[in-house]
């Protein structure tokens, strides 16, 4: 799906430490939506986890990763996340608002068929 435009509350420009830190962006689509999301680089991550002493990022909003925060990463990081018809923009964005609108049932039911699949194959069947 082709982004129109990529907006930034808090411009490019006044964001210190392009290559450890994270930013807020609004995505516009060509069919109409919105979405927000985050923009963070890898060594923010760390910085995050540091701060938070612990050894993993938690599960929040997923963050779109980067190596620094310049308009041309963020830009390719973004068109990559919209190819198709933008279901991972589309996905995190909408979970990180209300995850009741994952259907949970059917995730399990489809986890329960895959299950099933990898023990014939493991059991030679």
């Amino acid at each position: 799906m082709k982004v129109l435009n990529i907006s930034y509350p808090t411009p490019l420009s006044e964001i210190s430490k392009k290559d450890d830190n994270n930013i807020d962006i609004f995505i516009e689509l060509e069919d109409g939506s919105t979405i927000t999301a985050v923009v963070s680089t890898a060594q923010n991550l760390i910085t995050r986890m540091k701060e938070d002493n612990v050894n993993f990022v938690s599960p929040p909003q997923p963050d779109i990763i980067v190596s620094t925060l310049t308009e041309e990463n963020i830009k390719k990081a973004v068109d990559e996340y919209a190819i198709g018809d933008a279901f991972w923009l589309k996905l995190l964005y909408v979970a990180s608002l209300d995850k009741s609108v994952i259907d949970m049932d059917r995730i399990n039911q489809y986890l329960s068929q895959l299950k099933k699949l990898n023990e014939e194959l493991l059991n030679g069947g």
